[in-house]
């Protein structure tokens, strides 16, 4: 590794990296980058990371943190100073965020906060102890601390916490060109916006107008003789997700958002709806494998706490299975090519039932499975595990009848085949409705079912056909 310290070049002389020459091909940060902010951190070299690493973007830096080691992040925090970018910590883990923002006083995270958008601060503040917030709000202007604490009382996840509260809201008797001087003259208006918000003097929202309509308007013409109805207003207390998908079903740039008065309080943008797409993606896919909210930056522990309770669902179902294996513990001793094929059935219909049951999960999510097309949707997934019971059947039914060079065997996996992959195709899409129905998460919950239904039916299945078969023959 080298020395950035012992670097005969002095700081003007060494190379700088703007935001795209820190990533590598595959979007990972560049290994020599993090050699040399590595070094720089460990010789205390401030004039390296101001030049460097104090301008990267938010989401540079945050990726930044991410990758280098967690001894690392405390020191770069620390020898950047105010020159830290606090925003960066919105584009981390909680896990991460937490250990930084634990470490820093408060009088530097309000500083910090003050010059942020509402938004972001919110996203920071939310994380921490009552008494913490409470500390850094009380040094806050009068008008931005009603602000945030306005966001913070709303639930999480939902609208209201994902707000921006700087918004450009003008009455409707004002004309176009008192409108335009206003946003030219006044220094408090977010630093980019694409809509203009009308409201009446108890600030309830009546319409709003697009920017490119003021700019092509005469400067005469009064705004509510522009402005458009609101049809598309977001209740500060709607889950995030589904203002996420009103904007995907609208294509909106942006939504206001409105209390339970319909009184204008933020403002949504397509930025913030991005990332609750993706984090709603992420904790979707995390929990169809039952490991919750865990993120790379945990711990041990906390990695293995959160992935305990369902493994532990699942050794019980899987005792479950291997009763019904004992139940027929006789035969498998009689026919041992009963013990070498019975994985088969049982994982075959444990992929199948997973297929229809990420479909049906992910449906739920985006709402395109409800109880008009269940009926529709349950009868398609039949008979797609009717369909495919009969060809894997039928194909795992020749290779064990030519293998153990016995027809009877091979009639015996196939109709086990059939039945396991109707079971697993039903399990699949009934399961995630029956949860979703009784008000459980349906992501969280349906892979251990599922999988216990087709291993249970799999082994059933086929076990039980071959003792009656060869019993009867």
């Amino acid at each position: 590794m080298s020395n950035i310290g012992d670097d005969d070049r002095g700081p003007e002389e060494i190379t700088a990296y703007d935001g795209s020459d820190i990533y590598a091909d595959d979007g990972s940060v560049r290994s020599d980058f993090l050699m040399h902010v590595g070094a720089a951190i460990a010789d205390r070299d401030t004039i390296y990371l101001r030049q460097h690493v104090a301008g990267l973007h938010a989401s540079e830096l945050g990726d930044l943190l991410e990758a280098i080691q967690p001894e690392q992040r405390l020191a770069l925090v620390s020898l950047l100073g105010k020159e830290f970018d606090l925003s960066a910590l919105t584009e981390v883990d909680e896990a991460i965020r937490l250990d930084i923002v634990e470490h820093l006083p408060n009088e530097q995270i309000a500083e910090a906060i003050g010059e942020m958008d509402s938004d972001d601060a919110v996203y920071i503040l939310e994380d921490l102890d009552q008494e913490d917030q409470e500390e850094i709000l009380a040094k806050l202007p009068f008008t931005e601390r009603v602000r945030l604490r306005r966001s913070l009382d709303y639930p999480e996840s939902t609208a209201g916490r994902r707000m921006q509260t700087e918004f450009v809201a003008v009455p409707p008797f004002w004309t176009v060109g008192q409108t335009i001087d206003y946003m030219r003259e006044d220094e408090d208006l977010p630093d980019s916006f694409t809509q203009i918000f009308v409201i009446d003097p108890t600030f309830k929202l009546l319409g709003t107008v697009d920017l490119d309509r003021v700019l092509r308007t005469k400067r005469s013409i009064k705004v509510d003789a522009i402005m458009r109805d609101t049809s598309h207003a977001v209740p500060a207390e709607m889950d995030q997700e589904e203002a996420a998908q009103l904007f995907e079903q609208y294509d909106l740039l942006s939504a206001a958002v409105v209390d339970d008065n319909g009184r204008l309080v933020g403002v949504l943008t397509i930025d913030d709806v991005v990332d609750v797409i993706q984090e709603e993606a992420e904790e979707d896919l995390l929990r169809l494998s039952g490991v919750g909210d865990e993120e790379l930056s945990d711990s041990v522990a906390e990695a293995s706490r959160s992935r305990v309770p369902w493994l532990f669902v699942n050794s019980m179902t899987a005792c479950i299975s291997a009763s019904v294996i004992g139940l027929f513990d006789a035969t498998i001793q009689q026919i041992v090519a009963l013990a070498i094929l019975m994985p088969i059935v049982a994982g075959m219909g444990g992929n199948a039932g997973s297929q229809t049951m990420t479909v049906t999960v992910r449906a739920l999510a985006t709402r395109g499975l409800d109880i008009h097309n269940a009926p529709r949707i349950i009868r398609r997934e039949a008979g797609v595990g009717l369909l495919n019971g009969m060809i894997f059947g039928t194909f795992i039914g020749l290779v064990a009848g030519l293998w153990f060079q016995d027809p009877n065997i091979g009639g015996i996996i196939a109709t086990a085949m059939l039945i396991n992959m109707m079971a697993a195709a039903l399990a699949g899409i009934m399961i995630p409705l029956l949860l979703e129905k009784s008000g459980a998460d349906p992501a969280v919950s349906s892979a251990v079912f599922v999988t216990a239904v087709t291993d249970i039916t799999g082994f059933f299945s086929f076990l039980g056909i071959a003792t009656w078969w060869f019993h009867v023959t």
